[in-house]
C-alpha cells in the first residue's frame, strides 16, 4: 500500500479556497484513470467573502471532470450551455472531450463548502468527443452488518451499488460513510487499482491509519479491502483499470505532447470556439488566463511516473 499526504493549494484570487491534492504526485501519476484528487473543506464561508468558491470561466480538454460535495452547494456553467447545480450526494460530471470551457461559483446560501473535485483522462478513442454534461443523484446502500452506508456515484462495487452515469473507462467512485465500531470488508474487483482517500474520522484500510485528505493507493490484484473505524468516519473509494497511456497534463488541459499543450494555450488565449463561451457567470473577471508556460518542455506520464 502506498499512501501519499496531501499538499495545500489555493483555488481561486485573493481570498482563495485552500485545497488538500494528492493526484497528480511525484510519486503516482494514476489511479485507474483518475489523475487529479483535490479535497476541500470543511471551510466556513465567512460575509466577506473569504472561503467562497468563485472560480471564473476556465478550460479544459482531454478528461471528465467529477464534483461531488459533501456540504454546501456550486453553481455549475458551461459553454454547453449548461447550467446546474452541485449538491450532497448529487455527482456532476462534465466531459471536456474537444474542449469546453466553464465556471464555479457556491451560492449565496452556502454556509460551509465541503467535497471533493477529481478529474478523470480520456482514453485516447474518445478525449476528441463532443462537450457533455450528466448528473445522478446516488441512492443510499447499507453496508455489510450494518458498519455504514454507501453512495456509488461512478461505475460499480460489487455487492453495494452501481451508477448509470458514462465513462469512458472501467471506473468506480463511492462515498463509504462508516459508523463507529465499524469493521467492514468490501468485495472489490481484482482488476482495479484503488484508492481510498480519507475526508473526516478516523479510519484504517487493512491495519494502516490515515490522516484527513490522505490517499491510499493499492495495485490491481485485490479481491476484498477492510475499513475499519472506532469513532466513525468518511472515505472517498475510487477504482479503475490501470490507464496504459502516456499523457501530458498541465494547469487545466490534458494532450498527448508538448507540442498539443501549447496549442490548447494559444487557443484558450486567442478564445477559439474550441473553448465556447460560459454565458451567465457574474464574478470579479470574466475569465481566467492561461500562465506563462514552463521554460522547459513538458514531460509525458503514465502510471509509472514521469518519462525524461
Amino acid at each position: 500500500m502506498q499512501v501519499l499526504e496531501p499538499r495545500d493549494v489555493p483555488l481561486g484570487g485573493p481570498r482563495a479556497l485552500i485545497v488538500r491534492r494528492t493526484l497528480p504526485h511525484r510519486d503516482r501519476s494514476f489511479i485507474g484513470a483518475w489523475c487529479f484528487v483535490d479535497h476541500y473543506g470543511p471551510t466556513v464561508v465567512g460575509e466577506d467573502g473569504a472561503g467562497r468558491m468563485d472560480v471564473a470561466p476556465h478550460p479544459h480538454t482531454g478528461l471528465q471532470t467529477v464534483s461531488w460535495l459533501f456540504e454546501g452547494e456550486i453553481e455549475h456553467r458551461d459553454s454547453g450551455s449548461v447550467h446546474a447545480m452541485v449538491r450532497p450526494r448529487e455527482v456532476n460530471l462534465m466531459t471536456a472531450g474537444r474542449g469546453v470551457a466553464h465556471s464555479e461559483v457556491s451560492t449565496a446560501g452556502t454556509s460551509v463548502l465541503h467535497g471533493v473535485q477529481l478529474w478523470v483522462a480520456l482514453p485516447e478513442s474518445a478525449r476528441h468527443v463532443a462537450r457533455a454534461f450528466q448528473h445522478h443523484a446516488a441512492s443510499a446502500t447499507l453496508l455489510p452488518g450494518g458498519a455504514g452506508t454507501a453512495y456509488v456515484f461512478l461505475g460499480s462495487l460489487p455487492d453495494v451499488g452501481d451508477s448509470p452515469v458514462t465513462t469512458f473507462t472501467p471506473l468506480l467512485g463511492a462515498q463509504v460513510d462508516l459508523v463507529p465500531g465499524a469493521d467492514v470488508m468490501l468485495t472489490v474487483d481484482p482488476d482495479f487499482e484503488h484508492g481510498v482517500l480519507l475526508d473526516t474520522g478516523d479510519v484504517r484500510v487493512d491495519e494502516t491509519g490515515l490522516t484527513t485528505g490522505a490517499l491510499a493507493c493499492m495495485d490491481v490484484g485485490r479481491t476484498s479491502l477492510r475499513l475499519r473505524s472506532s469513532g466513525g468516519g468518511r472515505v472517498v473509494l475510487l477504482g479503475g483499470t490501470p490507464f496504459e497511456e502516456e499523457i501530458v497534463m498541465w494547469w487545466n488541459f490534458v494532450g498527448r505532447s508538448h507540442a498539443e499543450i501549447v496549442r490548447f494555450r494559444d487557443e484558450w488565449e486567442a478564445g477559439s470556439e474550441r473553448f465556447g463561451s460560459v454565458e451567465g457567470y457574474v464574478g470579479a473577471r470574466p475569465r481566467i488566463p492561461a500562465p506563462p508556460l514552463p521554460p522547459v518542455r513538458l514531460r509525458p506520464r503514465s502510471r509509472r511516473g514521469h518519462r525524461d
